[in-house]
């Protein structure tokens, strides 16, 4: 087959739009299938990309520093994508690439696949005072995009579940997005490796690590974890915040941490190479995230396939996955996230058997399978 992947995000941009459109590619083509990338241009990109067509664009007004959107669909392209003969036109976007790939879909009677990765009412704040769009406004794009597609994925249960609640009537089946399980492997990582990067990361041997990686914005509420660390230190004298990533409210984050007085426990990586990501799950002696907008949670999918054990905030997506004291960590309110972080970097013997538990229910979740199973729904719309 000949599959074209339309996306606003991808490499070198980091998030888990890109990592699961990167993993569908790899395993498509190891699959024997011909995939082509159709994306915004960026000014870090490759100079020389197999397969990818970058459309002109600019930054997104709203998220400059992250979000890129098409400004130019070039006629010539047309006609390119005319000559590859696409079998299947798969959209992980809903903005410009979308809207591209519904075109094409339209003009080349192709079967248009769309996979709905984010929540959009939880991103209303990048929105100056919500002024143009508010939660219905959200709801209805996403239902109109949705139902123009022949066929909707979504990475977990609880987003399907939403999108039936706002009148999607499309076809919808839930494929979480796979993990390539190598980069996460702690085998991959020397001893003096890993006190290298806690030495630039100013982490003494003996600390204890709360590992924060994704993007740093408010919609993550890392602000949560930073407010428990007066707590945290009460009862782990010697642990440290590791956040491991950057974006728009790092600021912010590092100005609160001061006025808490908190920020000699805080540590603020900045952004890292996706090659070197696994390292940084590796510092850590649990993964906390307190993140409620996740449609599945791919950063501590991958925290639990790098057997580190997970701490994270009770949601509809971690329903299923992580069962508190067996394969992670839950608290129910940002109250007691300290007392839960704590009691489990204090039971070493606990933390090693949550972290072989979750290791083992991550399993299901590779990128083979993920890709066996995007292949038989292009097989059925064909």
């Amino acid at each position: 087959m000949h599959i074209g992947l339309f996306t606003d995000m991808y490499y070198p941009r980091i998030s888990g739009v890109v990592t699961s459109a990167q993993i569908l590619e790899k395993q498509l083509t190891q699959l024997g299938h011909k995939v082509y990338i159709f994306t915004t241009s960026d000014p870090q990109a490759p100079r020389f990309e197999p397969r990818t067509y970058r459309l002109p664009s600019a930054p997104f007004f709203l998220a400059k520093d992250t979000h890129r959107m098409a400004i130019f669909y070039p006629p010539r392209l047309f006609f390119k994508i005319r000559r590859l003969r696409l079998d299947v036109v798969h959209t992980y976007t809903e903005f410009s690439l979308g809207f591209y790939g519904k075109l094409i879909s339209q003009l080349f009677r192709i079967p248009l696949v769309h996979t709905y990765h984010t929540m959009y009412e939880d991103y209303l704040h990048y929105i100056p005072g919500g002024q143009f769009i508010g939660k219905k406004g959200a709801q209805y794009l996403s239902r109109l995009f949705c139902n123009g597609a022949d066929f909707v994925i979504t990475p977990s249960t609880a987003t399907h579940g939403y999108l039936r609640e706002i009148g999607v009537k499309r076809p919808i089946r839930t494929i979480p997005t796979g993990i390539d399980f190598a980069p996460f492997d702690p085998a991959r990582f020397s001893v003096r490796e890993l006190a290298k990067a806690r030495a630039e990361v100013g982490i003494a041997p003996d600390d204890k690590i709360v590992a924060v990686i994704g993007r740093v914005a408010r919609e993550k509420s890392i602000h949560i974890l930073v407010a428990m660390m007066p707590r945290l230190l009460l009862r782990v004298p010697k642990v440290k915040l590791l956040i491991v990533g950057d974006g728009p409210a790092r600021a912010e984050l590092e100005r609160y941490a001061v006025s808490l007085g908190v920020s000699h426990a805080v540590r603020f990586a900045g952004f890292k190479p996706w090659a070197d990501i696994g390292k940084y799950y590796q510092l850590g002696h649990v993964f906390a995230t307190a993140s409620t907008t996740e449609t599945q949670g791919l950063t501590y999918v991958e925290a639990m396939a790098a057997r580190v054990p997970v701490v994270i905030k009770k949601t509809p997506v971690s329903d299923g996955l992580i069962k508190h004291m067996e394969t992670g960590f839950i608290f129910d309110n940002d109250e007691n996230a300290a007392d839960v972080i704590a009691m489990a970097l204090n039971d070493t013997d606990l933390l090693r058997r949550v972290a072989l538990n979750a290791y083992t229910a991550v399993q299901p979740l590779s990128a083979g399978v993920f890709g066996l199973e995007l292949e038989s729904v292009y097989r059925k719309l064909i």
